[in-house]
């Protein structure tokens, strides 16, 4: 886990052009160039010309990654996946890198995915129990199991995604890719978001957020239905609602911070659910104070929105370095803790001798706030008042989000008043469950806040470890067996 924000696992992007000739390959660099924000550890794409598949990915951000003539490598194609990745745990080798190429008697197939399953121990095991061998330890590589042996007996790729969806539990909002065909799938439960776009007449593009749509010229046609599958191929695109019907539980973090804000997931801005969330945090904790102040990146909006409410001025309170790395691959609690003050500082002419109320999405461990609240106090702060824009995280999270045990949730150790001694703040408060769930007005869609209150849409382990893969069977699992 990184030292303090949490991170959604990926983002995809797929589209088909149905006349061959456009650059499929610099039109996914640059929607996953939008997307980078969803993953940094590794990213790739895989290029389909009339069932010949070309694939590139690394370890990497998309700019260094697709360098030194990459694109042009991949060539020409009617079909083109991408795919950025964020792990839990840093990633070791390449092979973990997605979109993932398999081959069968059937034929190729590409695939990337985001989000988790929670059955993916069992499913992996009855695989290897039947003779299958996996090469890394993801959701992908169970995915594409699923759906090869399916295939084997299906008429078509598409029957066979069809029928591997009631195996799959969990959050998988991912696009794949066969010799001819382009298919879109979300969960049934609608966990991660999934969107459909069009340039023209000729190409038909799927999104994990809108702003990849933005970045290449493409229109917003809708938002995938919860269990749809959209399948797109010479003859047009159409739906497969087999597994539709239920409403969907959006992830409520990709509201509060996941998503960019310049997206609309399920009807609803990015943008003014934050700020919507520092209203309601303004009404919930209201203090007496000079400015207000945002956390960069996602902590800016809800300020923003903190500040309108309560008539206190807004102000720029830190400025945030973009060219550092992220703090948490570096070997020590030392060196991770001088790059915070190099990736933050904080602005002296705003905060000296002035009551702070400093807005944040969220807080996870509380080391990284309690250095950030440092910065405010050497700037001169006189007082720090701590918001938060979501409510405190008291559960894991199972759906793709790298909150693996309450063993690092600060909010599972300590008390309000703890925490505020802890990270270093005059007073704290968090966004309240009733009001997160309010923040996405005009949403289409309900909200996962498992994290939060412990009760999610589907059930989940009794545990699970950072590697999913070494936890035990669970006993109904075992049952079923017998």
């Amino acid at each position: 886990m990184q030292n303090e924000k949490l991170h959604e696992e990926c983002g995809v992007f797929g589209i088909y052009d149905r006349s061959g000739e456009d650059e499929v390959a610099a039109k996914t660099y640059l929607a996953l160039y939008a997307l980078q924000h969803r993953g940094q550890e590794t990213c790739g794409i895989v290029v389909n010309d009339e069932g010949v598949m070309r694939s590139h990915k690394d370890r990497g951000l998309v700019p260094d990654v697709f360098g030194h003539g990459a694109l042009e490598r991949l060539g020409k194609g009617q079909i083109a996946i991408g795919h950025v990745l964020y792990a839990a745990k840093p990633v070791q080798s390449r092979s973990s890198a997605q979109p993932l190429m398999v081959r069968h008697v059937k034929g190729p197939m590409a695939l990337g995915t985001n989000g988790a399953l929670v059955n993916a121990h069992e499913l992996r095991e009855e695989i290897e129990r039947s003779g299958g061998i996996f090469h890394t330890d993801t959701d992908a590589e169970v995915i594409s199991y699923m759906i090869t042996r399916e295939r084997l007996s299906a008429p078509s790729i598409e029957v066979a995604v069809e029928r591997a969806v009631p195996r799959l539990r969990g959050a998988f909002s991912m696009v794949i890719s066969s010799p001819t065909k382009l298919i879109a799938v979300r969960d049934p439960w609608g966990f991660r978001p999934l969107s459909m776009g069009r340039i023209g007449d000729d190409q038909i593009v799927f999104a994990s957020e809108t702003c990849a749509f933005d970045s290449i010229g493409a229109t917003f046609v809708r938002d995938l239905r919860p269990g749809e599958i959209v399948v797109v191929d010479p003859k047009g695109e159409r739906s497969i609602e087999t597994h539709c019907g239920r409403r969907g539980n959006v992830c409520v973090f990709e509201y509060v911070y996941f998503a960019r804000p310049d997206s609309v997931i399920e009807g609803a801005s990015v943008h003014m659910a934050r700020q919507r969330a520092g209203a309601f945090l303004a009404k919930e904790h209201p203090v007496e104070a000079d400015v207000v102040i945002g956390v960069p990146d996602s902590g800016l909006d809800a300020a923003m929105g903190y500040a309108r409410e309560s008539g206190i001025p807004y102000g720029v309170g830190f400025i945030k370095n973009r060219y550092v790395g992220r703090t948490f691959i570096q070997p020590t609690q030392m060196e991770r803790e001088a790059l915070v003050r190099i990736k933050l500082n904080a602005v002296a002419a705003t905060v000296k001798d002035k009551r702070v109320v400093m807005v944040d999405d969220s807080i996870v461990r509380g080391t990284t706030t309690a250095h950030i609240v440092e910065l405010l106090r050497a700037a001169g702060a006189r007082e720090v008042h701590m918001r938060i824009s979501s409510p405190p995280f008291m559960n894991p999270c199972y759906f793709g989000t790298d909150i693996d045990s309450r063993d690092k949730l600060i909010a599972c150790r300590l008390s309000l008043p703890e925490i505020a001694r802890e990270t270093g703040v005059d007073s704290i408060g968090f966004l309240s469950v009733p009001d997160v769930e309010r923040i996405a007005e005009g949403a289409h869609c309900g909200f996962c806040t498992g994290c939060f209150t412990g009760k999610y849409p589907i059930e989940v382990p009794a545990e699970m470890p950072a590697n999913k893969f070494d936890c035990p069977i669970p006993e109904s699992v075992k049952n079923k067996k017998k």
